[in-house]
């Protein structure tokens, strides 16, 4: 593989993959490819993108949990500016691994992606004063196809780390269900 290095099935759980790509830096700064086809599917990651989104946010602000129910999406997702707590739950049924997550630090400096396949919900919780959050999606966005779980599912347990602000949440992240009531993909 040319730029990019895999790490495949990172918690235990099939089919997320934390991908760190090539950074070349000297006294001007660095040069990073963060996305790359053909290093993609040498790597044996073979998705076509659709649909490219980004967000900001300040810290304290938790997004999630999320996912399309009907028309779910594959997320390739980093940041920007900043640093988020980035977690995916496993929501396919029949899997060995539902209702487990796995969480981890996405950072501007660490320069991790995190590719998060259909078939999970998607979360993150802001760490630094301010993040820049992008994300590529395989397939559109349908905004009546909304899913979500409560971010503090006691089942799912999630170890959200600590911040010195109280959580900043939309008011339908307040009213989602926990994974035992959600309506899955």
């Amino acid at each position: 593989m040319g730029q990019i290095n895999v790490d495949y099935d990172v918690g235990g759980i099939k089919g997320l993959c934390v991908i760190t790509p090539a950074v070349h830096g000297d006294a001007r700064g660095y040069f990073s490819e963060t996305y790359n086809m053909r290093d993609m599917h040498e790597a044996g990651i073979d998705i076509n993108f659709v649909q490219d989104n980004q967000s900001s946010s300040v810290k304290g602000v938790l997004r999630g949990l999320h996912f399309q129910i009907h028309f779910p999406q594959t997320k390739l997702v980093r940041v920007i500016r900043g640093s988020v707590y980035d977690v995916a739950v496993d929501i396919r049924r029949g899997s060995e691994t539902f209702g487990k997550y796995y969480g981890l630090e996405l950072s501007a400096e660490n320069h991790k992606q995190l590719l998060i396949p259909r078939g999970f919900a998607h979360g993150f919780l802001v760490l630094s004063d301010l993040a820049e959050f992008c994300y590529k999606c395989d397939d559109f966005y349908h905004p009546n196809d909304e899913g979500g779980i409560i971010y503090n599912d006691k089942d799912i347990n999630i170890s959200w780390p600590a911040v010195d602000v109280p959580l900043i949440l939309s008011e339908k992240d307040k009213k989602q269900p926990v994974l035992k009531e959600a309506e899955l993909p």
